[in-house]
């Protein structure tokens, strides 16, 4: 039987949860993606929030949860087993968790506390408003300021002539128009549309599509190309020749498209002209490789939760400086960090439920749902194309670990299920029922205080005093005041993240960086502060003895004090776990300078980093000056 929750006017609760959801999704979206520690201290505030409310107002009136949402939870229970037992660098895996957690929780709360049209309408209304607000962004940065982000960041020089709207990365903000061009479009070209729907729809798909060529990203492209030429193969209402047919034309209008603007667009010509130049692609085959190394490694629990980059410096080749974080593939990067249980568990799970909704009769979808307008089958059909299209792109990219476009994913996800796969009605709730509500939003409050916000902001503190050391050493010459108060505002930072979280492992190391910094402006406090960089670094290594950094600060902290020798064990120790990395190999040239004794090894040491890296600035003076010496 259908379910009725069309039938009645929306309770103030739900209309409440509709804008905190969406909200929430403007927020995180608008702020880079989320990609920002501080973003997410009120992103998570605000999920935390949402999903009390949900579930106390759910159990109280005798909702029952939405079976589907119950298939992600294992993953996310493994993903937590990896962050506490398997992952060698805890504090980056619990904040992937969070990420992870917090997708399952927009899913969740959208499939179960939005049962009404109207609130699911605003939600969704948001999703379309972010995409199209990004298009102006994005033309802004192309034909004005090409170097300008959101938050009053500068974009880096690889995007440059390249826009990324409301994100930092143009790919990404990509994966957010693939996944709302095909909707947008089916209104367009929605049987029985008024001229007014036409033009409206018409005008905002060309909009889109015009912010996606502005991205000149190859991945979404041919993602978009790809899941259009499918499309038709899914419309079970045509005969297979007609599926065929439309789906070659469909290929064909995009490739007649991608044609054009290859003609017309230079940076378009470029960029396909490097894919087939390099036949696909330079960078991504070597993370893919490394990916799969780790995996092959530890097949069945994977190498833990957000330890693909730490790890990645095992198989770094030579000459490959990038700082890649993720693997720029999806799987990969699910296979190499969880190993098969997470793989089968995380994508197992969106299996089954993907079956259970194709195996729902549409007229199922029909019943639940009006067949005009923006609930109509084919708009539901075109929802599905845009999820294909993301899930082709996460072949290439790592859009899963941006969170505005896992929440945007997950919201999207919910209302497909909804549409096809209707809740229970509700029943009369029990003071058990009551309680299990009750309790379980003391539990996601418990966590949002105690884990989420903590964690969240002392990385924040973190970052932010890291940027201002990095900051100083780009800038020309510094004063001995401007080095004063960028230290001692780090310093606070560093203190300030450890008062947040003591178990973030890099928040100690950068500690220990900021007392080596300091002794070059009290060399009378040298041994002092060498001791007091021994005990931070030793405290980063503590909680992780695979991060090749920790062990640099712990064998510089050792030569501030005079003990040589022992750092030497130190620098071979980050060698070991780094032997392809410029910034290892000039520590380790440093270090052994200090030794006139060890002036032939260094040299062979710095030439080491200037032929991994010859751009090394830092390196050619060393070497310079280790040349010069007697």
């Amino acid at each position: 039987m259908a379910s009725s929750e069309n039938s009645t006017a929306a309770p103030l609760g739900e209309w409440i949860i509709a804008g905190l959801l969406a909200g929430n999704l403007a927020w995180t979206t608008l702020n880079l993606g989320g990609v920002r520690p501080e973003t997410m201290v009120l992103g998570w505030g605000l999920t935390g929030i949402t999903l009390a409310l949900q579930l106390v107002t759910s159990a109280w009136s005798g909702e029952r949860p939405h079976r589907a949402g119950f298939w992600l939870l294992p993953f996310l229970a493994y993903a937590a087993i990896s962050v506490v037992a398997i992952t060698p660098v805890p504090w980056v895996g619990k904040r992937e968790w969070l990420v992870w957690a917090q997708v399952v929780a927009f899913f969740w709360i959208s499939l179960n506390g939005l049962r009404h049209s109207g609130p699911r309408l605003l939600v969704m209304g948001m999703v379309l408003a972010l995409a199209v607000s990004g298009v102006v962004f994005a033309a802004y940065q192309r034909f004005i300021a090409p170097d300008w982000l959101m938050m009053n960041r500068t974009q880096v020089t690889q995007y440059l002539g390249r826009a990324s709207g409301c994100f930092g990365n143009p790919n990404n903000f990509a994966a957010l128009l693939i996944l709302v061009v095909p909707p947008v479009l089916s209104l367009a070209w929605q049987r029985g549309a008024t001229a007014v729907q036409r033009i409206l729809f018409g005008y905002l798909a060309l909009v889109l599509l015009l912010g996606l060529g502005l991205t000149i990203s190859r991945g979404g492209w041919l993602a978009l190309a790809l899941a259009l030429a499918c499309w038709p193969l899914f419309v079970r209402t045509q005969t297979w020749a007609s599926r065929v047919l439309l789906s070659a034309t469909a290929l064909g209008a995009v490739l007649m498209a991608g044609a054009a603007l290859y003609s017309t667009v230079p940076l378009v010509k470029a960029r396909l002209d490097d894919l087939a130049e390099d036949r696909g692609e330079r960078s991504r085959p070597i993370l893919w490789s490394a990916s799969t190394k780790l995996f092959s490694g530890a097949p069945v629990l994977g190498t833990g939760a957000g330890s693909f980059n730490t790890l990645f410096e095992r198989h770094r080749p030579e000459r490959f400086n990038d700082e890649p974080q993720w693997t720029h593939n999806e799987y990969l990067n699910t296979l190499s960090d969880y190993g098969l249980i997470g793989f089968v568990l995380l994508f197992g799970g969106v299996v089954v439920i993907a079956g259970k909704v194709a195996a729902r009769d549409e007229s199922v979808m029909a019943l639940n749902e009006a067949n005009t307008g923006w609930r109509a089958a084919g708009v539901t059909h075109a929802m599905n194309v845009g999820l294909l299209a993301f899930a082709i792109a996460c072949f290439v990219d790592f859009h899963l670990k941006i969170p505005a476009l896992g929440i945007t994913l997950a919201l999207i996800g919910a209302e497909i299920v909804r549409r096809y796969w209707p809740v229970d009605e509700s029943v009369e709730p029990t003071p058990w029922h009551q309680l299990s509500g009750i309790v379980a939003a003391i539990v996601v409050v418990l966590l949002t205080l105690a884990i989420a916000l903590p964690t969240y902001q002392a990385e924040s503190s973190r970052y932010l005093g890291r940027q201002k050391i990095d900051a100083l050493a780009l800038t020309q010459e510094p004063t001995l005041n401007q080095q004063k108060e960028t230290y001692i505002e780090a310093r606070a930072l560093f203190g300030e993240a450890l008062a947040f979280d003591g178990s973030n492992a890099q928040a100690w190391a950068d500690s220990a960086y900021a007392s080596a910094l300091w002794s070059h402006l009290a060399p009378q406090s040298r041994t002092d502060l060498g001791r007091e960089a021994e005990a931070a670094a030793r405290q980063a290594l503590a909680r992780s003895q695979v991060v090749p950094e920790f062990w640099i600060r712990l064998g510089v902290a050792l030569d501030m004090q005079g003990r040589w020798s022992e750092g030497s064990d130190a620098f071979l120790e980050a060698l070991r776990l780094a032997p392809a990395s410029s910034l290892v190999w000039y520590h380790q040239a440093y270090h052994l300078s200090l030794n006139p004794r060890a002036n032939k090894l260094a040299l062979v040491a710095v030439d080491t980093c200037l032929r991994l890296d010859p751009t090394y600035v830092s390196a050619r003076s060393l070497r310079q000056r280790l040349s010069s010496a007697p």
